[in-house]
């Protein structure tokens, strides 16, 4: 397979396209599910918005596939040539598609001149321009099941040289960190971004800005995020994940022998591609803004997933840091799947346990940064226990497309790898944080059922701190968690952030004396129920109204101190 990149316009010809392309690169006989759209995203990322992309290809589903990754990226599909070409003493068909990054905004021709096109068929090519037909952008075509079905868990092409990880023999110990006391204000992680901010987070995911330049901007807006937090009155504070694209996935972009695809990307990879596109574009979160992992070696730590992310925070506060990270049942369940994970991994058990082992090394050196608390994230465990596909939506994204087995076996798995993680570190600098789901701010679209099936799990783990949803009626009473050990302290959502209108000093002063009431004074921390800004392109709250937040919870502490 050839490609070339930065093309330049050639010598018009019959069936040229009407606008040259700016790169242009030859797929060969890939389709869309074997690696032609980690092919797209590797040459349409670096171009401008509004640039034009050629892709060559000679693989029949390619147009009817394209133009639904189209429509669910939001690029625009400009034009289609079909041509054929000869190879040897044969023809062969071959069509290549002009795509604009985002919308297309044709250029503004001189009077009197027309659109400079770019040559028929693809560079060395031998296009007969007789067999050329050219047309617009195509209405979509209804791909058969069974054409489908054929081509359901390809082989994913690697884009990426693979590197042999490197496993560390020596992890430091914890260093001394601020006493988070009964009753403090606790941020659960995520900060509205600004706009600036999203603007150089997508170009360096893009690679279209340096890590230098996107580093230097984030310091300022996790600036911002801090002195907002401090400025409410929040005892423990977190950098506000203003480095992450969302709250789980962002650990592929620095894993070794693992890259960030745009979820839409992946559309190929589902058991069922038609209603996989339904249901993205129901969703309120802009899936073509999500990126998932895809695994295509073994995994290594070379670069700090959070570390960096800690250290600077603490230059900018004395109070104690926290520092959220995807759980391992979360990242495992993200990053296996079918035919993309196993080309390094033969089960997600073998994925797993590197999973365990960098999260692992990444939590000692949170500790000897001195964190203060570090916080696993598993919302998915609900889903596990009231996910259903089809009713209610793919509730959590990050677990759309990973295997997901019986309920019992998942949660025994889910147990296994927490307490794999935990082992052995000290359990009151760790944290366990289960939602149903925090990214729209419609109730109707999330999880509902209580913590009484995940209590015997909680109670088995190594963690001292349990940050929960619990303000919203959909999580059940506080009763359900009498199963959790007494050293067990609740962080206790007693604000609905999904919700921020209806709530009232009352109401979260009355929310917050339950739980003391049930769980007693020592063991409570004040929390809302889940993050700001679970996904970065959709935050759940204006950063005003955040702050506002954690305000009104430090005057419910402050009332319940006094």
């Amino acid at each position: 397979m050839s490609e070339t990149t930065d093309a330049a316009p050639a010598p018009a010809g019959e069936g040229a396209h009407p606008y040259p392309p700016d790169a242009s690169f030859d797929g060969g006989d890939l389709d869309c599910g074997n690696g032609l759209l980690l092919l797209i995203r590797k040459h349409i990322d670096p171009l401008d918005p509004g640039r034009l992309l050629e892709i060559c290809s000679v693989d029949s589903t390619v147009e009817v596939d394209l133009p639904a990754w189209c429509r669910l990226t939001g690029n625009e599909l400009v034009n289609v040539q079909h041509a054929r070409f000869r190879d040897g003493d044969r023809e062969v068909p071959q069509w290549r598609f002009l795509v604009s990054k985002g919308p297309f905004a044709p250029p503004a021709a001189s009077a009197g001149t027309a659109p400079t096109p770019a040559a028929a068929g693809a560079p060395g090519s031998g296009v007969s321009d007789a067999a050329v037909t050219t047309s617009p952008t195509p209405a979509p075509k209804a791909a058969s099941a069974a054409g489908k079905k054929q081509r359901k868990k390809p082989q994913m092409a690697i884009v990426q040289e693979v590197v042999q990880p490197v496993i560390p023999t020596h992890l430091p110990d914890p260093a001394p960190a601020p006493t988070i006391e009964p009753l403090s204000v606790v941020n659960l992680g995520s900060w509205p971004r600004p706009p600036w901010l999203l603007q150089a987070l997508h170009q360096h995911l893009e690679g279209r800005l340096s890590d230098a330049d996107f580093q230097a901007t984030a310091d300022d807006a996790v600036r911002l995020a801090v002195a907002a937090q401090v400025r409410a009155g929040t005892d423990v504070v977190s950098d506000g994940e203003m480095r992450r694209d969302n709250y789980s996935s962002f650990v592929g972009g620095l894993l070794d022998n693992c890259q960030l695809i745009p979820i839409t990307d992946l559309l190929p990879y589902v058991d069922d591609p038609i209603e996989f596109e339904r249901e993205l574009r129901s969703l309120d979160v802009p899936a073509g803004e999500i990126r998932h992992p895809a695994v295509f070696g073994p995994l290594g730590r070379s670069t700090p997933l959070a570390e960096h992310e800690a250290r600077f925070a603490m230059t900018l506060t004395d109070r104690a840091v926290k520092v959220d990270l995807p759980g391992p049942y979360l990242l495992t369940r993200t990053m296996w799947m079918e035919c993309v994970s196993d080309r390094a991994y033969d089960t997600r058990e073998d994925l797993a346990r590197d999973v365990v082992r960098i999260l692992r090394e990444e939590i000692h050196h949170l500790l000897a940064a001195g964190v203060a608390l570090v916080q696993l994230d598993e919302p998915v465990l609900t889903e596990v226990l009231y996910g259903e596909v089809g009713a209610g939506g793919r509730t959590f994204m990050c677990g759309a497309l990973g295997e997901r087995r019986g309920t019992e076996e998942e949660l025994a798995f889910a147990q296994d790898l927490l307490q794999e993680v935990t082992a052995g570190l000290p359990a009151d600098r760790l944290a366990v944080h289960v939602c149903r789901g925090n990214w729209t701010p419609d109730e109707s679209k999330a999880l509902s059922g209580d913590y009484r099936p995940l209590t015997p799990l909680l109670a088995s783990l190594n963690v001292h701190t349990l940050m929960l949803e619990l303000c919203t009626p959909r999580a059940g009473e506080l009763d359900a968690l009498a199963g959790v050990r007494d050293d067990q302290r609740l962080g206790v959502g007693v604000f609905n952030q999904k919700n921020p209108s209806s709530e009232t000093f009352e109401a979260v002063l009355e929310r917050a004396e339950r739980a003391i009431s049930t769980f007693g004074r020592e063991r409570v921390l004040i929390n809302t129920d889940c993050g700001f800004a679970t996904f970065a392109d959709n935050p759940i709250l204006a950063a005003q109204e955040a702050e506002d937040a954690l305000a009104l919870l430090a005057r419910v502490r402050d009332h319940l101190r006094g």
